[in-house]
């Protein structure tokens, strides 16, 4: 049986805690209502309604290569694919259904078409995999808090056999560890009401995962949610523990610790819109102004970004997830020094941006200019061996300016006459430290 050991853990953590950006990937047959990936409760949809986009489902403009390259390309070092979500389709080759890709129109296996793209393109890679199906007869309809069919007394229990679910669930997950080569992440969603943890025989799922893939890490919604840390935050790791914590279109306002007072890895995993998988009517996306902060938010709080995009029903990333994608990717090409491998400063974050350090590198992120030069507060000149604007190299003086002479025990940089800063997103300033 599985006994939690923290140096193993930090070990397999390592590659994780310095990559910081990944690409999630929901993808089914819900693009074609483009209504996003829970149309089928939120509408309450038949099955037999629902079956007629697994006829229609051959997405004639696929190229799974061309969306890890975007992820490539915007600086991400893994990315993540919904193997299956919660309508029970499956966009693998499973032995336990015919509900599945390779029976549609489309004809692939994409789960093999991924890994084989980001292994092709040198990225980390993991599977999403639901613990919901609202397509398996085993699984609870009726009075189910998800089920498309909860509020319908016909579609009652009776005859279902959940540990007939289980035995399907485990072997379908067992097929995605042993058919497919290494895997690097195993991405479970999600628990809930009395289904957390054991409902799922999650102990001996985790086994047979951390078994079969030897090194791969787990998130934690085996125990939880959205919402909820799980055992590993609360001090007693389970078996089937997490080993990051999920936390759902939010940036948690500080960095979490677990009941020790430990860092503990952490993931946001947030939509470029609103909705997970593609909507038609759904234009809300993030600028990438926001999206990039948002990032240095969370590595200066120790955690990293999980950045999502629901491709179309003909297999294309929206145009708009693409723009995103492509100012992301400039940006990082630039300043990805002050992301990978970074985490918290120690000190509180300056009112003009943020902070993330790496060793003896500290890593100004400026999103607002200051009217006279820059504090650097935390820092005293003897602590500074250079300071250099991040993308060029240039370097940055220490201010010798009259104006700051009532604070002459802080230090301010001199950013030069003009107002308007380099990057209008985030210019980020290298404070090379002296390590004594």
């Amino acid at each position: 049986m599985y006994q939690f050991d923290r140096r193993e853990y930090d070990a397999r953590m390592a590659w994780y805690r310095q990559a910081r950006l990944g690409m999630f990937i929901h993808w089914g047959l819900y693009a074609i209502p483009a209504r996003g990936e829970w149309v089928r409760s939120t509408e309450e949809m038949p099955e037999s309604e629902y079956l007629r986009y697994f006829q229609e489902f051959s997405a004639p403009d696929y190229n799974p290569a061309g969306w890890v390259r975007a992820a490539k390309q915007a600086g991400m070092k893994y990315v993540i694919l919904t193997a299956k979500h919660h309508d029970g389709f499956c966009l693998f080759d499973s032995r336990y259904t015919r509900f599945k890709s390779t029976n549609t129109p489309l004809g692939r296996d994409v789960v093999a078409d991924f890994l084989q793209a980001a292994r092709a393109e040198g990225l980390r890679a993991g599977l999403y995999y639901s613990l919901l199906d609202w397509h398996h007869p085993d699984y609870p309809h009726w009075g189910d808090a998800n089920h498309p069919m909860r509020r319908h007394p016909e579609c009652g229990n009776q005859g279902r056999s959940f540990e007939r679910y289980l035995d399907y669930l485990h072997a379908q997950v067992e097929e995605l560890c042993t058919n497919y080569g290494k895997l690097d992440l195993m991405w479970f969603d999600f628990s809930y009401g009395n289904l957390r943890g054991e409902a799922w025989r999650g102990a001996q799922l985790a086994e047979m995962v951390r078994t079969l893939q030897p090194g791969i890490i787990l998130n934690n919604r085996l125990e939880v949610s959205g919402e909820g840390f799980g055992s590993l935050a609360a001090g007693h790791p389970t078996p089937c523990h997490g080993d990051f914590i999920t936390p759902e279109q939010i940036i948690p306002p500080h960095g979490l610790q677990d009941a020790l007072g430990q860092d503990l890895a952490w993931e946001a995993c947030v939509t470029m819109n609103r909705h997970w998988g593609y909507c038609a009517a759904d234009r809300f996306f993030k600028p990438a102004s926001m999206l990039l902060r948002g990032l240095v938010e969370c590595v200066s709080k120790g955690g990293n970004l999980l950045l999502n995009v629901g491709p179309d029903a003909r297999g294309n990333l929206p145009p708009e997830s693409l723009d995103c994608l492509n100012s992301m990717g400039r940006w990082m090409a630039r300043n990805g020094a002050s992301i990978y491998g970074c985490g918290r400063a120690g000190t509180d974050k300056p009112e003009y941006g943020r902070l993330t350090r790496n060793g003896a590198h500290l890593y100004v992120h400026i999103f607002e200019n200051t009217l006279g030069p820059l504090p650097l507060p935390g820092l005293k000149r003897e602590q500074i061996r250079s300071i250099r604007a991040l993308a060029t190299g240039a370097e940055v003086p220490i201010s010798t300016s009259w104006v700051h002479s009532d604070y002459p025990d802080m230090v301010f940089a001199d950013l030069g006459p003009d107002p308007q800063l380099p990057d209008p997103i985030d210019t980020v300033l290298e404070i090379t430290l002296n390590e004594h």
